[in-house]
């Protein structure tokens, strides 16, 4: 039988980290948890439970994400976020993975929760992560928010975990415009740094298709407001990340 850890980077989480550790105790054999120190509760609620408390300065999503992957006793991983807990179902599918794994990583679909209502459509439901691996043959790769697993050469075999990761995602609207302003800065500097470039073009028809794919190809009327509310976020974050990134090109020219 293996042994699995898991392993959890949080800032600011008191909100939601208990119900994180609470859906993991029973299921892995350690938790790790790599906080980018909390001026919050994070710290006194994570006491609580038997975890690895260890504070490091943010060094990105990626950086921070391998820098905790190293801290875990065990070779294979479950990785949360402290806004993320398993479903039932998928704490059954990882036990029986203890007793059961064949494959270098799996895919579980993530549930999204934004202002108290579970998100079927648009681009928020089954939204697949890959969040259950071996770190020997995996890592964490990407951008500096648009994180995510890549295998090492030769490792590609991966299979799905039947159960959701349930991701309490915004809870109020003010809360979901600042995380686009701040998001959108992020990402138009990572674009810059990697030599993309924005026009009219970009500023005017990436937003206008982001609408259209995710309201109604991804069948996001179906949410009802909030729904609608996700996508023309979705079209604004796109705007204001080419915007901003015209605004650096602009700026590198002088």
């Amino acid at each position: 039988m293996i042994k699995l850890s898991a392993v959890i980077i949080t800032f600011n989480e008191e909100r939601n980290i208990e119900k994180c550790l609470e859906s993991l105790v029973d299921i892995v054999d350690e938790i790790v948890v790599v906080d980018s120190y909390s001026t919050d509760n994070t710290k006194a609620i994570c006491n609580k439970f038997k975890v690895t408390f260890i504070e490091q300065e943010f060094l990105g999503y990626v950086a921070q994400k391998n820098f905790a992957l190293k801290k875990a006793s065990y070779d294979h991983i479950v990785s949360l976020d402290g806004d993320e807990y398993l479903s039932e179902e998928l704490q059954k599918s990882i036990l029986n993975l203890k007793e059961n794994w064949t494959h270098d990583g799996y895919y579980c679909n993530r549930f999204n929760n934004f202002c108290g209502q579970w998100i079927k459509h648009s681009d928020w439901y089954p939204n697949r992560k890959l969040r259950v691996f071996d770190r020997r043959k995996a890592f964490w790769d990407g951008h500096k928010i648009h994180e995510h697993v890549s295998f090492h050469e030769n490792y590609t075999k991966v299979g799905n975990l039947k159960g959701d990761i349930l991701h309490m995602t915004y809870q109020s609207y003010s809360e979901f415009n600042n995380k686009t302003e701040y998001f959108s800065s992020i990402s138009a500097k990572a674009y810059f740094e990697e030599g993309k470039k924005s026009n009219f073009w970009k500023i005017v028809f990436n937003p206008t298709w982001a609408f259209f794919k995710a309201y109604f190809l991804r069948l996001g009327f179906l949410d009802g407001i909030n729904g609608f509310v996700i996508c023309a976020q979705t079209a604004n974050i796109t705007f204001l990340k080419y915007t901003k990134l015209y605004e650096l090109q602009k700026k590198s020219n002088n």
